[in-house]
């Protein structure tokens, strides 16, 4: 689709009401939003897009948020720390950007302490993962809320006050539905 396409789309989901668009699903920073981000602001949209911070774009710069979302050792990936870096110099002091990590387990946890430390400066936001990700499988709210209850308690605990915590607000409302 062309830009003129995209936002053709999001213009009629909106119903021509200027929202925040978010960017987001896969690693959207391997595409290239300049021209659906310009056609958007141009008609009053705001952008933030949340990606892992393992693709720089320079188009960073023109969002409004930009969420970086380094995956945890339970994803079983390695973080390049220096792209990540390069991910928030690109998004530069126009964009807010922050840092949020999905804790699965207490190394999951505490290697976010650790990604806390390398950026201190980005505000940075704790959710406990859904390990359940079959679509066909009910989430269950009481497992979900204890897993938010416990990194409520971890945080809280070390006396980590700096994180904020947060429930996964789509599992909640969708469960493990994919998105379209």
């Amino acid at each position: 689709m062309t830009a003129e396409e995209v936002f053709a789309e999001v213009e009629t989901l909106s119903g021509g009401h200027p929202i925040t668009v978010s960017i987001s699903g896969g690693n959207p920073a391997i595409q290239d939003f300049t021209n659906v981000i310009q056609l958007g602001q141009g008609k009053g949209y705001r952008f933030a897009c949340e990606t892992q911070g393992s693709v720089s774009k320079d188009w960073f710069s023109a969002l409004d948020t930009l969420v970086l979302s380094p995956k945890p050792p339970s994803s079983g990936e390695a973080v390049d720390w220096s792209i990540f870096a390069k991910c928030v110099v690109s998004a530069g002091s126009k964009t807010q950007t922050v840092m949020k990590i999905v804790i699965f387990d207490d190394i999951d946890y505490q290697w976010a302490k650790t990604a806390a430390k390398r950026h201190p400066e980005l505000q940075l936001y704790l959710q406990p993962g859904n390990p359940e990700v079959d679509p066909d499988i009910p989430v269950d709210l009481d497992t979900n809320t204890n897993r938010l209850l416990w990194l409520i308690e971890k945080v809280t605990g070390d006396r980590w006050f700096t994180p904020r915590v947060l429930p996964q607000l789509h599992v909640l409302v969708w469960g493990n539905k994919r998105g379209v």
